[in-house]
């Protein structure tokens, strides 16, 4: 079965709340219709703050009450204070909204997940030839140093188990184990280090067991790629899109405490209904 034929099977009948601040969007709004059409989740608008939005603000962020008052007058904060507080399974926003703001709302309402450095983003990848993988970080930090590389990684691997069933992580560069030197290489083996995942290794060996064997390094079957840069990671996807065809999801935020979804702002309504259902899987 097609991976996002998968998804949308395990987000039927969840029976998922999933919050949309962004509800007045025509395509929003319709993208909801679908959505609790088909069983996918039950959208949600934003309601008005309440206690229990108020309280996961001010006692489980440490926010100061006027502080968070303030915050729950703004859609993609209440949206996150939703989630925190209990009154919905994940938030989905950006058709109207850029993504700093979308991080910044999750960020300070919902937090991040335990072992998680930063938030970062991932594209789930569907090749032609059936072949499924998880790139990351191809959307939000530019140049993450080894902590920050390794906390990408181990929140790449907690999303692709949940979609994928298995994460088998690689982090690349332009070397692989010893065969090159440099400030990249050397930022990828402490991540590599760090994380406790193969690394550094160029992609070939990364994916293929025949030069992985003659390389000496991990098994050449790894179905999540962590990108040394954003540079690096934004390339390779749209190459895979335009060279070999590839259906790029996403790009969908990880590490936080509960899931959160990022639209494009030129995504469409089934865009957004296949990002929907990401994010529900991932509950």
């Amino acid at each position: 079965m097609p991976i996002l034929d998968e998804i949308f099977e395990s987000a039927r009948g969840r029976g998922a709340r999933v919050v949309f601040p962004e509800m007045a969007d025509a395509r929003v709004a319709e993208a909801c219709k679908k959505l609790k059409a088909d069983g996918l989740c039950e959208p949600l608008r934003l309601s008005e703050p309440t206690e229990a939005q108020l309280a996961a603000l001010v006692d489980a962020r440490g926010m100061k009450e006027g502080i968070a008052r303030r915050m729950l007058a703004k859609p993609l904060f209440r949206a996150a204070a939703m989630v925190a507080a209990g009154e919905a399974d994940c938030m989905v926003a950006g058709a109207d909204s850029p993504t700093r703001r979308v991080i910044e709302a999750a960020s300070i309402g919902i937090g991040l997940a335990d072992g998680v450095a930063l938030p970062s983003s991932f594209f789930l990848m569907v090749f032609p030839d059936g072949r499924e993988m998880v790139f990351a970080d191809c959307a939000v930090n530019v140049a993450p140093d080894a902590e920050g590389l390794a906390s990408i990684a181990r929140a790449s691997e907690t999303s692709a188990k949940a979609l994928l069933g298995a994460a088998r992580v690689a982090l690349l560069s332009f070397s692989t184990g010893t065969s090159g030197a440099g400030d990249s290489v050397e930022t990828v083996r402490r991540a590599a280090e760090i994380g406790g995942f193969t690394g550094p290794v160029q992609a070939d060996a990364a994916l293929n067991p025949r030069i992985a064997e003659k390389k000496g390094m991990g098994a050449g079957d790894a179905n999540v790629l962590i990108f040394p840069s954003l540079d690096a990671g934004n390339i390779a996807y749209k190459l895979a899109q335009e060279l070999a065809g590839a259906q790029a999801l996403g790009p969908i935020l990880q590490g936080f405490r509960h899931p959160v979804c990022d639209l494009s702002r030129g995504a469409n309504v089934s865009d957004i209904v296949a990002a929907t259902a990401v994010t529900v899987a991932l509950t």
